[in-house]
């Protein structure tokens, strides 16, 4: 197995005019592969919030219970992210990412089969639990070899911008879910299941993810080099930002990746802060808005999973924006645009707190119902919060790839990755707010929500004269 996961050997320059031909359509086809392959990884993580509202009116689970059971996938990714990155940084990147989301969507697919109690809810948990961990290390396959491939094919000058539109994909895959289950369900109705057909949300999904491996299969390739390619630097005469040292293209030793590239750099500890709270914020109001819309009677099933789908797709302009900004506006700087758009989440979340108030006040101007007027100003809210925060999402990532070598991209994305999943999403964004919205209610859920976007704007604020510095 280590073996099949090995880079593959630089093949033998090719001719000038050939490299001149390939190389635009191989960084093309390299791109689509791990856009598309990340977006894949997102219709096998996600499937439980879609489920979760169904499967609490079955009495299979309880909000406490979706919780626990969904924080397994973010513990076990959380680790799994930091040390997939470091074995992905010694792996061939198509057959790494490739195979990681086949088992991922084979796990799913399982969950989407199993039988559950309706009596012993208990043991739904731990089922789900240990499944959830299983797809969780899996899909900590993912991010690290696209981390390196955009690395390898994609010089400094660029990567802002590129991964920006490369960061676009975990939005789409998470926003098509929705629809995919919407088509999934409509499959199992004409076919006779019309019980129990939350199913759909595990199955379907799943069912794409590994159509999805295999087109990453073909179209991926682990480096320039490998493909009879110079690097990218050479291509581009782009040599700007931190440099391999001799010797360093292969690989760096483990010791000098963890000591001298990752935990003696401060700039990125701050940057794994900030994550953590970004997280919060992005998974917090995405996991638990079906719950949330549903159980407070402001949205029925559809137009819930229709708000979710609108929320995550609002995230492909939003992130590509806040590339650009990053990119043009501030030459590759990301903490300036990170500061101003994790401004806009927190008022977009007290847009989503205070809905109805909203809605009193603007319903007798438009002769409509504060019911209707209040479901229009959540999808608003829910819109502005999805445009905004997956920005942050995005260049926190491209901060940690700009501050190491490119062959320590996937353990830098990883480390960072660890804050970001295992506080930010599995502790924050599952455990607790799942335990606080089942035990309080959702208003202490905002408080948290209000709190977590200050703290992040205030941290990603901390490396903007550090960044400048760089």
């Amino acid at each position: 197995m280590k073996n099949f996961f090995a880079p593959p050997k630089d093949r033998e320059r090719l001719h000038p005019e050939k490299i001149k031909s390939k190389y635009p359509s191989m960084r093309l086809r390299v791109f689509l592969g791990a856009f598309f392959g990340y977006a894949g990884y997102y219709l096998v993580r996600k499937n439980l919030s879609i489920a979760a509202p169904d499967m609490i009116n079955e009495g299979l689970l309880d909000k406490a219970d979706v919780g626990i059971a969904a924080s397994a996938i973010s513990i076990a990714y959380a680790f799994s992210k930091f040390i997939m990155g470091s074995i992905s940084d010694r792996s061939d990147a198509r057959k790494f990412l490739s195979v990681g989301l086949v088992l991922s969507a084979l796990v799913m697919l399982v969950v989407g089969f199993l039988p559950y109690s309706t009596t012993n809810t208990s043991l739904n948990v731990v089922v789900i639990f240990i499944a959830m961990l299983m797809v969780g290390w899996l899909s900590g396959m993912g991010w690290p070899p696209c981390g390196r491939v955009m690395s390898h094919w994609f010089s400094q000058n660029e990567r802002s911008f590129k991964m920006s539109l490369w960061n676009t994909s975990h939005t789409i895959g998470n926003g098509s879910m929705s629809l995919l289950v919407a088509i999934g369900v409509s499959v199992m109705v004409a076919f006779g299941f019309v019980d129990q057909t939350w199913r759909a949300a595990f199955i379907f999904p799943s069912i794409i993810a590994i159509v999805i491996a295999l087109f990453c299969y073909w179209a991926l390739r682990d480096r320039p080099t490998a493909c009879g390619l110079p690097p990218i630097e050479e291509y581009r005469d782009d040599y700007s930002g931190v440099k391999n040292k001799k010797g360093e293209e292969v690989k760096i030793p483990f010791k000098r990746l963890f000591v001298d590239y990752i935990f003696k750099n401060k700039i990125l500890w701050l940057i794994a802060i900030a994550n953590s709270f970004v997280y919060l914020i992005r998974y917090g109001i995405a996991d638990w808005a079906p719950v949330y819309l549903q159980e407070m009677s402001i949205m029925n099933g559809s137009q819930s999973k229709l708000a979710f789908a609108l929320h995550n797709y609002a995230g492909v302009p939003g992130t590509i924006i806040c590339g650009w900004i990053s990119a043009k506006l501030f030459k590759g700087r990301c903490a300036p645009a990170n500061v101003l758009y994790m401004i806009l989440v927190l008022l977009g979340i007290l847009l989503y707190w205070q809905a109805g108030s909203v809605a009193a006040l603007l319903a007798p101007f438009f002769g409509a119902t504060v019911e209707s007027t209040m479901v229009v100003i959540v999808y608003i809210a829910l819109i502005e919060i999805g445009f905004c925060i997956y920005g942050p999402v995005a260049l926190i990532g491209v901060q940690a790839l700009n501050l190491v070598p490119k062959n320590a991209a996937g353990t830098a994305a990883g480390f960072v990755g660890l804050f970001g999943y295992l506080i930010g999403d599995a502790l924050l964004a599952k455990i607790l707010l799942g335990g606080v919205a089942e035990n309080y209610g959702w208003l202490p859920v905002f408080w948290i929500f209000i709190v977590g976007a200050a703290i992040a704007t205030i941290f990603c604020a901390t490396t903007w004269k550090r960044e400048k510095a760089l």
